[in-house]
This record gives C-alpha cells, structure tokens and sequence, in this order.
C-alpha cells in the first residue's frame, strides 16, 4: 500500500471515528392551537417525484421552532452548489446538464440537501438599492434557478433557497449602511422587492426552506431590525415553506430577527484554534466550544440551529482565520489535510448536538469540472481529504433520522477514496 494510500486510510477512519456520534435535532411538542401554513392563495401545489414527498409538505408546516419538529425531515446533509452566472462560461450554470453532474456528486456523497445561491447585485456599502441583474438577465436567471430546483428534486434532493447580495465595490454585505432614515426606508423597500421575488420563485418551484437574508448585520443586530419584521410577515405570504436567516458566525448572538422565523440560521466560519499548527485535538477542543456556544443560542431562542454554510479552504492551519477568502491569499500551501481535519473537528460536535438541524457545506459548483470558479487553495471539498470527512459524516446515522432498521450495520459503507462517486465496502468494517 502506497504512502498515500495509507495517508488516506488514516485519516478516514480517524475522522469516522469522531464523527461516529448520533445527533438529533432539537425538537419540542407541537404548540397547542398551532395551525398549518395556510397556502397563499392561488398558489399551485408544489411539484414532487414520486419518491421525494416528505411526510408533510413544506406548506403544511407550521411556523416556528414545531416547523422543523413536524417535518420528520431527519438531519440536513446539505451541500451548496454555487452559481456560474457569467456568460463566457455557457452551459455551465443553474440548470443546466454540468449542474446535474454536481447534484449527482453532492448525491453519491450521501447528501440530502442542496443549497442554491442567487444573487443581486448592490453598487456599494451605501446600499442604494438591488439590481435583479446579476450576470445574466434577471428572467433567464429566473428560469435556471427553477430548472436547478427540479434537476434537485428530480434526484430526491431538498433545497434551501439563499437570496444572495453580490457588492459590486468588494465592500462586505454585513457593513451596508444607506445612512439616515430616508436612505433605510428606501434600502428597505429595495430588498423587499428583491427577496419577494425570489420567494415567488421558491414557492413556484416547491423549495422546501428560504433564507430571508445573508449577513446583514448592520440591520438585523441593530434597533433597525424592528424594519425587517413586516418583510417577513410579507414573505409569508407568498412562499408557504420553512425560513431561515443566514446570520455571521460572530454576531448571531445579537441578531435580533429569529422570533419571526422557523429555524437559526449561521454561517459558521469559526476559528476552532487561535495559533498556527494547533494539533487534531486542540481543533477538536475549539470545536466542541464552538457547539456549546451555538448550543446556547438555540435553547435561548428555543429553536433548532441550521449551519447555513460551513468550509474551510485546503491550506495550511485553516481552521485559524477560516473566513479567509481564497482569491486575496498569497504564498499559499496547499494542505488538504490541514482542511480535512477542520472539517472532521466542526462537525463531528454538531452531530452530537441535539440542537443541531444539520449543516450545508461551502462549496462545490454547478459545473463540478470548471476550475476556473476558484484556485487550487479554495473551499471546494471535492475529490481532496476532506471529501472523506464529509461522506462519512453523511453517511453516519443521526439520531435524527429516526430508528435504526434491522440490518442497517450490514449496509454500512465507509469512502474511502475522494472522487470516487459511488461507494466502496470497507473490508475492515
């Protein structure tokens, strides 16, 4: 056996070994009088393969923390697919064959969800407002988007849409700030009409869960917050399934929205070390703090906690500045294991965290052969170490899938070679 492929052997069934922990998802009684979601009216019935329906529909759930309780829908196994929007890269986007083979990929490695990504585009930090456009014509993108969902429901996947704002001056979302009153009021208006539509198009397209918002700190940690609460409730009423808010890893515990929505919802860049070098167990011990810091907030807000994005990049020490992104690094060393043990040292805690609904991983794209989207050092997982991690923490069984079936040991399966789409019996159990 090759050095690498020894390499490969250990650090599987090291990480299989920490990620080998059940998880349940927090789950209270269902409130007494708590209705259904009603349909909005004139809505079409969401469209299902046969197969794929769950056992109960996104539009009769109802809100709050029972929503996710009631959807019997077991632990979120989640991977985003990033968009390629640009027109020089024809073929390659949203619904198309190429973003077929990548919900294939996010299928062999055991995922139930996928997370799709749109964006509009805003000019700078002033927030002006938002652009529909972005790349593309806003109806052709419409259109991709929709197709997207069906290629995903089609492969018995969920999706969880996530309305994204691209700022066009390299400003980040977190910091938009349009300045006094007037300026807020129109933002506001701005983004309603932005998330609206695309809540339009997740009800269209049957999308089982939406985020009503990325990393807007400036608004939703903030006394303005109170102005976002009546674009939810209009949200509502169009798009009749689950809502999330994709709120920044650091400063979830002010984000003052989550009362109005069905589940937590982070982007959970976390440091698990403060210096270089830190061991597998140090970044183990920062992952299990991590938890119980999340832990906290959703017993606070008695809700389960969705990990909207998770990821680390394949370089040396990760797990130290993770939020990092790949295209302003120089000098870099690439270190797929340095990004696996990242990988393995987060979730495994998660999954023991009883109020965990799961996690989405950042990223792959919707062309999984393009490597123009980004550079060798980036966050993709695909065909590196870190595929490993995550196909055997897909693959494991969560106390929140339900209970075991007789036979489920004999069926077990353990990757063991990254890239390798379908799954290999582990001789060695």
């Amino acid at each position: 056996m090759s050095a690498r492929s020894r390499e490969v052997r250990a650090l599987a069934r090291a990480a299989g070994a920490a990620l080998a922990v059940a998880a349940a998802v927090a789950c209270g009684p269902r409130p007494a009088g708590a209705a259904p979601n009603p349909r909005p009216a004139g809505a079409a019935p969401n469209p299902r393969p046969a197969g794929a329906v769950p056992k109960i529909a996104p539009e009769h759930l109802p809100h709050g923390a029972a929503g996710w309780a009631a959807s019997g829908w077991g632990g979120v196994r989640g991977v985003t697919i990033g968009p390629i929007e640009n027109r020089r890269h024809p073929g390659r986007g949203y619904g198309t064959a190429a973003s077929g083979r990548a919900m294939d990929e996010a299928v062999a490695m055991g995922a139930t969800w996928i997370s799709l990504t749109p964006f509009g585009r805003v000019w700078d930090g002033k927030g002006t407002g938002v652009d529909l456009v972005f790349e593309a014509p806003f109806e052709e993108n419409r259109r991709n988007v929709l197709a997207a969902i069906a290629q995903a429901h089609a492969r018995g996947l969920k999706v969880l849409l996530v309305p994204h704002l691209w700022v066009e001056s390299g400003e980040w979302r977190a910091l938009i700030d349009p300045g006094d009153d007037a300026g807020w009021a129109r933002w506001a208006a701005s983004y309603r009409r932005f998330l609206l539509t695309w809540a339009e198009v997740a009800r269209e397209g049957g999308a089982e869960m939406l985020s009503v918002g990325v990393e807007l700190r400036s608004w939703v940690t903030t006394p303005r917050a109170a102005s976002f609460l009546p674009i939810i409730e209009a949200v509502r009423r169009v798009y009749p399934g689950l809502l999330t808010y994709s709120a920044n890893w650091d400063d979830v515990e002010h984000t003052l929205i989550f009362d109005a929505l069905d589940l937590i919802g982070i982007n959970a860049f976390y440091p698990l070390a403060e210096r270089e070098g830190a061991s597998f167990e140090e970044l183990l011990r920062g992952g299990r703090r991590v938890a119980a810091g999340v832990d906290a907030v959703a017993r606070a807000w008695g809700k389960p906690v969705l990990l909207t994005e998770i990821g680390y990049t394949t370089r040396r020490d990760p797990a130290v500045r993770p939020w990092e992104w790949p295209d302003g690094m120089k000098d870099v060393v690439v270190d797929e294991r340095s990004q696996a043990e990242a990988y393995a040292a987060v979730i495994a805690p998660f999954l023991d965290a009883r109020t965990c609904a799961g996690f989405f991983v950042w990223r792959l794209y919707a062309d999984p052969d393009d490597v123009s989207q980004e550079a060798e050092w980036g966050f993709s997982p695909r065909g590196k170490l870190a595929e490993l991690v995550l196909r055997d923490a897909f693959t494991a069984r969560w106390a929140a899938d339900g209970p075991r079936l007789p036979g489920d040991v004999l069926g077990r399966h353990r990757a063991r070679t990254p890239g390798l789409l379908g799954w290999e019996l582990d001789p060695d159990g």
